[in-house]
């Protein structure tokens, strides 16, 4: 049997969905699905950004699932120096994600395409041509303030449910933008995920006064996994609700 170790939260989701037998690490910061084990009954092995990697090589891995985005190249390299297999994931948008999803867990974990990899992909395909929620700011931290730039996975899902990032043709892919220029920027929404910083209800009237804020939530919003399948009707809701509440 494949023993599998992930360094990415959302690969660690497809695979414990798919295959739970397979996973012998994952990240402390691996928390779907709800009843993934444990530290003590699943090795938890660092971050993403820095993966204790003599702990991942003791635990004598068949593949290890990576990402180009969320893993620092060093560390692949020192994996691979040591005789690991490395599987690098490449995802900016929704069709990629389904690619590299099915070659991950077909290819990589050696198991059948799973029922929820078919299910996401018609619930994307269902998503209406044509809607126009407006243009937005997309910030991701702030302190300083960064924003979601061009060539992201996270753009291509908003753009699909019909929001236009203004950042989109930036040179960088998450630029560090002023506040003062993220509200001049003539956006009509400010989206905020809850993740990677937990942005919440008062950082929207507070930042950008007299601008509709959708808080959505960020595992749906950055995460490709089983989350892609409720993805697209659940962050339409909760884009439209600001747009009442607007």
């Amino acid at each position: 049997m494949t023993r599998v170790v992930s360094i990415v939260p959302s690969l660690t989701e497809a695979v414990a969905v798919t295959a739970p037998d397979l996973l012998v690490g994952v990240t402390d910061w691996c928390t779907h699905p709800p009843g993934l084990p444990p530290a003590g009954e699943l090795a938890r092995i660092g971050g993403t950004k820095n993966p204790d990697v003599a702990a991942i090589v003791a635990l004598r891995p068949d593949v290890v699932l990576a990402n180009e985005e969320e893993n620092r190249e060093p560390d692949l390299q020192a994996l691979r120096d040591a005789g690991v297999e490395v599987w690098v994931t490449h995802v900016r948008t929704v069709p990629e994600a389904f690619t590299e999803l099915r070659r991950m867990l077909m290819q990589a974990c050696g198991r059948p395409e799973p029922a929820w990899l078919a299910e996401a992909e018609a619930a994307w395909a269902a998503v209406p041509a044509g809607v126009d929620r407006g243009t937005a700011v997309v910030p991701v931290w702030r302190r300083p303030w960064m924003v979601v730039g061009r060539d992201t996975f996270t753009g291509d899902v908003l753009a699909r449910l019909g929001v236009r990032n203004v950042y989109a043709g930036h040179a960088e892919r998450y630029p560090k933008v002023p506040l003062e220029e993220l509200r001049a920027a003539g956006a009509g929404l400010v989206v905020l995920p809850d993740e990677p910083y937990l942005f919440t209800a008062d950082d929207g009237p507070e930042a950008f006064p007299g601008m509709p804020s959708a808080l959505v939530s960020g595992r749906l919003l950055t995460w490709y996994g089983p989350s892609l399948v409720t993805a697209p009707a659940a962050l339409a809701a909760q884009l439209d609700a600001a747009a009442v509440r607007a």
